[in-house]
């Protein structure tokens, strides 16, 4: 019950002095409440006796300060910015998802050998012991695969328009 009773009359008593010059330091409202918080566990959680009040007073603003500092310093807080600025930015179009879609329209078969060659990167013969098939059989899938992508994406269009 003692800690409870600390707690109300720290917060009572140093609630707005903390916010005020963590909001000072931070210049963000949820920064300033985490360092509040943080404050106010490290004031329960190691008691201490001060010799007046004054004395408690510039103790608990000089660990606020403290912990502002440690925030600033932080590489989290250096990486970091206000939605303000991020708005700015502009959001990158989304890309064409054709050849995806057309990859996922493909049978279990031709899609597993597509990804794992172009997605993954892996050689034909490293699809084979993945899959447990013939190397030939991947070789034979990766062409009809090839075929049939040609066919949904226009091919003989895209052809045409590269030579």
């Amino acid at each position: 019950m003692r800690n409870m009773e600390q707690a109300e009359y720290l917060a009572k008593k140093y609630a707005n002095a903390i916010f005020r010059l963590s909001y000072i330091y931070l210049k963000n409202t949820h920064d300033a409440q985490d360092i509040c918080q943080t404050v106010f566990v490290k004031l329960l959680t190691t008691p201490m006796e001060f010799e007046n009040e004054q004395h408690e007073k510039a103790y608990i603003l000089r660990m606020t300060a403290n912990a502002c500092k440690n925030v600033l310093r932080s590489p989290w807080h250096s990486k970091t910015c206000s939605l303000d600025v991020c708005a700015d930015i502009p959001v990158p179009e989304p890309a064409d998802n054709a050849v995806l879609s057309a990859v996922n329209a493909l049978p279990a078969r031709y899609r597993s050998v597509i990804y794992l060659y172009y997605y993954e990167g892996y050689q034909a013969i490293e699809i084979a012991e993945i899959l447990g098939i013939s190397t030939s059989a991947v070789y034979t899938r990766l062409n009809r695969a090839r075929t049939r992508l040609k066919k949904m994406l226009g091919g003989s269009d895209y052809e045409a328009l590269h030579e």
